[in-house]
């Protein structure tokens, strides 16, 4: 057996998304590299560790229980790493922030300046919709999540980052009236919605219910670049948060269309479960949170409050 830390790493990951192209996409790393990876560890034992059913995936009963080996090795690897660092007196261990989609045009800005004070301190930063972030809050699988549409189901806890607006927005092509619409336009406009479980289309679809609008919906997509992209191409409009469509508007493939009701406003939360024993750098963090979040904002989010 001669197999590496990264092997182990990679098989680890594939193991945990079902997923070449999920594990690459995790790892920051490309297909074919995963692949290899895969095969050059799978080369290492006689019995299969993962086997292609149709196009699906599947971990082996033996796979399974490298992968619970692997997780074990790799924790061990990383504690050896943090103790080395606390010995020194640095601030060490994971933050493992799960973070909704358009947050990732937020959070980077309230982690940079920590993580360079902290070098000791390694981050898990998982990007996806409302949904999957609220569930792996609730299994206790991240220290901090950021949302802008609380769950109601969860005790929480939650410090208030920042204001989230959201516009009706259009390609450039599209001439708006110079005073602001009636919110009926958006039974005329074909309309283009995130994914259900996203945290942009509950709001959305609240606003809609709110003023009882019947709409057209054109099209369903799977994240905010496709959105953007969509509209772009003149496919539709959509309701989105200002904060991640700033490059689109400087450039002009995107304008706000002026509606009456709009914007619709919410509130950036970082938010952690009540029962939630943080550890010494999500303490940290949160202290950092609270002292620094005016000056970021001041610094980095003016333009959009």
């Amino acid at each position: 057996m001669n197999y590496t830390l990264h092997q182990l790493q990679v098989f680890l990951k594939v193991t945990q998304t079902l997923s070449i192209t999920k594990a690459a996409e995790e790892l920051h790393l490309t297909q074919p590299a995963v692949s290899i990876q895969l095969r050059n560890f799978q080369d290492q034992f006689d019995i299969p560790l993962t086997e292609i059913v149709g196009r699906q995936l599947f971990v082996t009963d033996f796979g399974k229980e490298i992968a619970t080996a692997a997780e074990k090795i790799i924790n061990e690897v990383h504690a050896i790493n943090y103790k080395t660092l606390a010995h020194k007196g640095q601030l060490s261990g994971r933050l493992k922030i799960s973070v909704v989609s358009t947050g990732k045009y937020v959070m980077p800005y309230f982690l940079a300046d920590f993580l360079k004070r902290h070098e000791g301190v390694e981050l898990l930063l998982d990007v996806t919709n409302k949904a999957r972030v609220i569930d792996s809050l609730a299994a206790n699988d991240t220290d901090f999540a950021l949302v802008s549409v609380l769950p109601a189901k969860l005790d929480i806890l939650k410090v208030e980052l920042m204001e989230n607006r959201l516009f009706l927005i259009s390609d450039a092509k599209m001439r708006p009236a110079k005073q602001p619409a009636e919110k009926s336009i958006l039974e005329t406009l074909p309309l283009i919605y995130r994914e259900q479980g996203s945290g942009t289309r509950y709001v959305m679809e609240q606003f809609l219910k709110g003023a009882n609008l019947n709409v057209v919906k054109k099209m369903e997509l799977s994240t905010n670049e496709a959105v953007k992209q969509a509209v772009i191409a003149g496919l539709g409009c959509s309701i989105m948060p200002i904060i991640g469509i700033k490059n689109e508007l400087a450039s002009g493939d995107l304008q706000i269309v002026p509606v009456k009701g709009l914007p619709i406003k919410s509130n950036w939360n970082l938010i952690w479960l009540r029962s939630k024993n943080l550890s010494p750098v999500a303490e940290a963090f949160l202290k950092y949170i609270n002292d620094e979040k005016s000056t970021i904002i001041d610094e980095w989010f003016d333009w959009a409050l």
